[in-house]
C-alpha cells in the first residue's frame, strides 16, 4: 500500500511539474493571439494529441445557480437585461457591506470591498441561471432524506466547542466539495495535462485533483475521498470526467456520498471553457440536474493560497467562544446569589 501511494505521489507530481513547463510553451503557440478561431482552437493539440484545455480559467460570475423569479420563463436576458442585472447585484454587495458595519457580521467578514474578488459579469451565454436542466432553471425536489440530512447540517454547534464544530473551510481541510461555484474570491482553476492524465489545481486552498485517462476503474466504494474518485476519457474534443466515492463530510449543496458528478469541459474558442456538469443523488434530489458555466481565461498566474491548520482566524474564534462561556458562567453564578 505504501509503495502504490508513493507511486500515485509521485505520479501526480510528474504531471503537475510537466504540464507546468509545457503549459506556457503550448498557450504561447496555439492561444496567444486574440481572435483565434473556434475551429483552430478545437484543433489544438498537446504533444501526446490531447485537445488543449490548459490555463487559468474563472468561474466567477453574477449569474446564480437558479433562475431568479423575475426570470421565470425566460431562459437568456438581453443585453439591457444583463448590464441592469449586474448592477443591481453590485449595488446589494454594497448595502450587504453597510449593513453590516458595527455589528457581529463585519466582525466576522472582517473584509472591505477592496478585499473581495466577486464575479461581477453575468455569464458570456447571458443564462438567467447557470442550471440548464430542469428547462425551468431550478433545483429540483429534494428527497425526503435530503430534507432530513439537510436540517441535521443546519444545527451548528455555537459557540464551538473545538475545532471540529467549525467549517471545514475555516480548519483548512478543504473549502468546499466540487463542483466549485462562484464565491467572493479565488474562482479560479488552472488545467495542466500531461500523457495519460489531467490536473486541476483550484485557486481556493490549493487543491489538485488528478485525473487518469487509461480507463480504469474506480477506487473500491469503501474507499471514500473529500474530492471524490475521478475517471477521464475523451469524447471527441470534450473531456468527460466522472466523479464517485465523495465522503459525505464536504457535501456540494447538501448532496450525499452517493453523489455521482459527471463534468464536461471543452473549448468554445480560445479564451473561453466550456464547463458543464450534470449532478446525480437519489439520496438527495428526485432527479438529475445540469449546470453550464462558460469560463473566461484569465491572463495572469494563480497564486497561492496560504491557508494552514494553525491559522490565527481559529484560533481566534475559539478564545472567543471560551471567553463567552466563563463570562456566561460568571453572570449565572452573580445571578444564583
Amino acid at each position: 500500500m505504501r509503495y502504490r501511494l508513493l507511486v500515485a505521489v509521485g505520479a501526480s507530481a510528474a504531471v503537475v511539474s510537466g504540464a507546468l513547463v509545457a503549459t506556457a510553451r503550448l498557450e504561447a503557440q496555439s492561444f496567444g493571439a486574440k481572435g483565434t478561431t473556434t475551429a483552430a482552437a478545437k484543433a489544438a493539440r498537446t504533444p501526446d494529441g490531447q485537445p488543449d484545455l490548459q490555463g487559468v480559467w474563472t468561474f466567477a460570475t453574477v449569474t446564480p445557480l437558479e433562475r431568479p423569479k423575475e426570470f421565470a420563463g425566460k431562459e437568456f436576458l438581453t443585453e439591457q437585461e444583463a448590464a441592469a442585472f449586474e448592477k443591481l447585484s453590485a449595488r446589494d454587495v454594497d448595502q450587504r457591506e453597510e449593513s453590516s458595519l458595527g455589528t457581529a457580521a463585519d466582525v466576522g467578514a472582517a473584509y472591505n470591498q477592496f478585499w473581495w474578488d466577486r464575479g461581477t459579469k453575468v455569464v458570456g451565454t447571458r443564462r438567467s441561471s447557470l442550471i440548464v436542466d430542469p428547462a425551468d432553471g431550478k433545483l429540483p425536489p429534494i428527497s425526503a432524506e435530503g430534507q432530513k440530512r439537510a436540517e441535521r447540517a443546519a444545527r451548528r454547534v455555537n459557540p464551538p466547542a473545538g475545532p471540529e464544530d467549525r467549517s471545514l473551510w475555516e480548519r483548512c481541510i478543504t473549502h468546499s466539495p466540487i463542483p466549485r461555484m462562484s464565491t467572493g474570491y479565488n474562482n479560479n482553476l488552472q488545467i495542466f495535462q500531461g500523457p495519460g492524465y489531467v490536473a486541476i489545481m483550484y485557486e481556493m486552498i490549493h487543491e489538485v485533483r488528478i485525473i487518469p485517462l487509461d480507463a480504469r476503474p474506480h477506487v473500491a466504494q469503501g474507499v471514500r475521498q473529500w474530492l471524490g474518485d475521478a475517471r477521464g476519457h475523451w469524447e471527441g474534443n470534450t473531456l468527460i470526467v466522472e466523479t464517485t466515492n465523495f465522503n459525505g463530510k464536504a457535501s456540494f449543496r447538501g448532496a450525499s456520498e452517493n453523489l455521482r458528478l459527471v463534468e464536461r469541459f471543452s473549448r468554445l474558442d480560445a479564451d473561453t471553457l466550456d464547463y458543464q456538469f450534470t449532478v446525480e443523488d437519489p439520496s438527495t434530489w428526485t432527479r438529475p440536474w445540469t449546470a453550464a458555466v462558460p469560463m473566461p481565461r484569465v491572463g495572469n498566474i494563480m497564486y497561492e493560497y496560504a491557508c494552514h491548520e494553525g491559522n490565527y482566524g481559529l484560533v481566534g474564534q475559539l478564545s472567543g467562544a471560551r471567553a463567552e462561556e466563563k463570562a456566561a458562567a460568571e453572570t449565572a453564578k452573580n445571578d444564583s446569589r
